[in-house]
């Protein structure tokens, strides 16, 4: 028995010391601390050793730990939540795109890749085939991985919404730092990236409603977003935020990840309405309700902000929630019919012409 519990004892060590030295791979991150941590303490959104919403936003809707709803969602029946086929992707020459056109491509889940006002502007890239600190759990659907850091042109602005995996991705963020001129964050997220080899240099972090320009053609709005942040068990660490890229004459919104809220009609009184938004209308659950919008809320959001086009984001790549992979298409095709916003659903790879919204047409290619 003695002899038993020894090995039981060593094997528990041994596998809690695995896991500590997993966990101090650069991927995790560090907490901010010294100037830093002083610098994102000042901000009006950062009270009792955390970032806050603008309203009440508890992480889940019911009194359940992390560890819970990580259990229940390995363990509950699910709907079909990865493709049978390989989701459509188109090939694309990015090198060879006019730069001259003011453009948006979807590149799966939550990553655009902009050209506006000359500008190339890549959102939350994840070419990687996983969104978690380990490759075997939320996998990439098939075919929604077709793009590398190799296949893009030199980029003028990285722009990171926050620090969750499936929109902050290691290996993606490094192998993009050669192209990169400069990175634009929420508080406390360009720590990160100074971690992982940018300099100081390139990394510009900005609280909500900062502004930067661009150039003299287009401005950058950080926006105020309901959602939370950390990579692992830490919490409201650092900021989460959305975009508004505002032209001279066009004017786009990613919204990252975020819930519904008042914050849409609060957007909306600042800007003159919006010629494209993209907003997080997948991976909702009645668990986290407030953290993420549904497609009927996606819709609600999209009127409030006086969107003329809506482009689907949070979708089509990785299964984070218990509802089939494709019915956030079907739900918010159904909750756009009745409305003026104009949906629009391209595929991976497709260029949506920002100087041809009002003519565009793509088809429900998750049919």
């Amino acid at each position: 028995m003695k002899l038993a519990l020894l090995w039981l004892l060593g094997v528990v060590l041994v596998a809690s010391g695995s896991v500590w030295a997993y966990m101090q791979h650069p991927k995790f991150g560090d907490l901010p601390t010294g100037d830093h941590l002083s610098l994102l303490q000042t901000s009006p959104n950062y009270r009792d050793g955390q970032f806050q919403n603008l309203i009440d936003t508890p992480m889940f809707t019911q009194d359940q730990s992390f560890m819970s709803v990580l259990f229940e969602n390995l363990t509950a029946d699910s709907a079909q939540l990865r493709p049978e086929q390989a989701i459509p992707a188109q090939p694309l020459d990015f090198h060879a795109l006019d730069p001259d056109e003011d453009l948006v491509i979807w590149l799966g889940h939550s990553s655009f890749y902009v050209q506006m006002a000359g500008k190339r502007i890549l959102i939350d890239p994840v070419f990687s085939d996983y969104a978690a600190p380990v490759p075997f759990v939320v996998r990439a659907f098939d075919g929604t991985s077709r793009y590398t850091a190799t296949d893009l042109p030199a980029i003028d602005y990285l722009l990171i919404t926050h620090d969750h995996w499936d929109h902050l991705d290691y290996a993606s963020i490094q192998a993009l730092q050669p192209k990169v001129s400069q990175v634009i964050t929420p508080l406390g997220v360009g720590g990160y990236l100074r971690n992982w080899g940018y300099s100081q240099q390139q990394v510009i972090e900005g609280d909500w409603y900062d502004a930067f320009d661009l150039n003299e053609q287009l401005k950058l709005h950080l926006i105020p977003a309901r959602h939370f942040s950390g990579r692992l068990l830490t919490r409201g660490k650092t900021l989460w935020a959305g975009f508004v890229l505002e032209g001279s004459d066009k004017r786009l919104l990613f919204s990252g990840d975020t819930g519904y809220g008042p914050h849409f009609k609060e957007i909306a009184t600042r800007f003159d309405g919006f010629d494209l938004v993209a907003l997080d209308h997948g991976q909702y659950d009645d668990r986290w309700a407030h953290v993420h919008m549904t497609p009927e809320q996606a819709a609600q959001a999209a009127e409030e902000l006086g969107a003329k086009t809506l482009l689907p984001a949070h979708v089509g790549k990785f299964a984070l929630a218990k509802h089939a992979w494709d019915e956030p298409f079907q739900r918010i095709t159904a909750a756009t019919a009745s409305r003026e916003v104009k949906l629009l659903t391209p595929q991976i790879g497709d260029q949506v012409s920002l100087d041809a919204l009002a003519t565009a047409r793509y088809s429900s290619w998750w049919e």
